[in-house]
């Protein structure tokens, strides 16, 4: 029988805390009467993470799916591989660490269905997080905002339509960016506040670099405003030579300049040779990803599941594998 609702979680070292998530879901959805599915998505964990999950599907296995990825691709691929199993009529995304309450599920879903938004995010009224991973995660967030022109804040916390989520599965390149993918494809985006539990035990799989690398990833992926930043640079700094050459040749006419500065020469170089460089390490990132994407680098690829997936579903997976990955964004 389809399910209403699919979860979707990638996990990633949850030795600790995935099966408490797991009982706190299916105890809020089989209260609620709601008939559901949950999937795990081990992201190449190096503890003994595929061993809890296996422990979990033996106690539900009408319920649970299990899949391991061979090595870990991150979050947003980890996940990607989850929809493509995913069978409700709407799809949750939450993360592993118990910081997202399965008691918020049921208000997301309310959302949802209130609203005719294809998408809704559940926004933590205060991020329990240590100060550098908010830091992270404004940045990555005002990127969103400024790529999408939206005022819409992501999250991990996330409810979807089948709908969009058949529309962005058809997404096989480098660099997967799940809430770009959204953004792109729907603009009945849509959130609500939910809780942010502390995390109880281990740390975010994200540091600083990593979520700076994210929002760039973001911004050279889905747009091109980098390019037409260097672009203004590039003419600005040029009107101001002009401007300034100028000024020194009016002033040479007048006898204001006896010997040529040095140290003003040094400046025109270094500032220059520093936005040539910027520009050619740009063009390089949009170059990179060509090459990425010619290459059909992986963007997930399964080592075995619970239950065995299927013949069509290994030859669907295969089909999709030959494309991206983001290695940066850990789960």
């Amino acid at each position: 029988m389809k399910p209403y609702l699919s979860v979707v979680i990638p996990v990633y070292c949850g030795v600790n805390t995935v099966q408490q998530v797991v009982e706190g879901v299916t105890r809020i959805l089989t209260e609620a009467g709601i008939g559901f599915e949950i999937i795990l998505v081990d992201d190449g964990s190096p503890d003994a993470t595929w061993s809890v999950l296996h422990h979990v599907h033996r106690e539900r296995p009408n319920l649970i799916k299990a899949i391991r990825l061979m090595r870990n691709f991150g979050q947003h691929n980890a996940i990607m591989c989850g929809l493509r199993h995913a069978r409700g009529d709407y799809i949750i995304t939450m993360d592993d660490d118990g910081q997202h309450p399965p008691e918020e599920i049921p208000k997301l879903l309310r959302a949802i269905e209130e609203t005719g938004a294809d998408v809704v995010y559940g926004v933590p009224r205060q991020r329990n997080h240590a100060p550098w991973r908010n830091l992270g995660s404004w940045i990555v967030v005002s990127f969103y905002k400024l790529v999408f022109r939206t005022r819409v804040t992501p999250s991990a916390f996330r409810i979807m339509r089948r709908q969009v989520v058949e529309a962005i599965l058809s997404y096989d390149l480098n660099y997967t960016y799940i809430d770009g993918l959204l953004a792109w494809n729907t603009d009945r985006i849509a959130q609500i506040e939910v809780e942010h539990r502390p995390r109880k035990v281990g740390r975010s799989g994200y540091n600083f670099a990593k979520l700076f690398t994210l929002a760039m990833n973001l911004f050279t992926n889905f747009s091109l405003l980098p390019l037409q930043i260097v672009s203004a640079s590039g003419i600005a700094v040029a009107f101001a030579g002009l401007v300034l050459g100028l000024y020194y040749f009016v002033q040479k006419i007048v006898g204001n300049i006896a010997v040529p500065g040095y140290a003003s020469l040094i400046v025109a170089v270094l500032i220059l040779g520093g936005l040539q460089l910027l520009a050619l390490g740009i063009i390089g990132e949009y170059l990179g990803r060509i090459h990425l994407n010619i290459n059909k680098q992986p963007q997930y690829t399964i080592r075995e599941s619970l239950p065995s997936l299927s013949t069509s579903d290994n030859t669907i997976s295969e089909a999709n594998n030959s494309s991206s990955s983001l290695d940066t964004n850990n789960t």
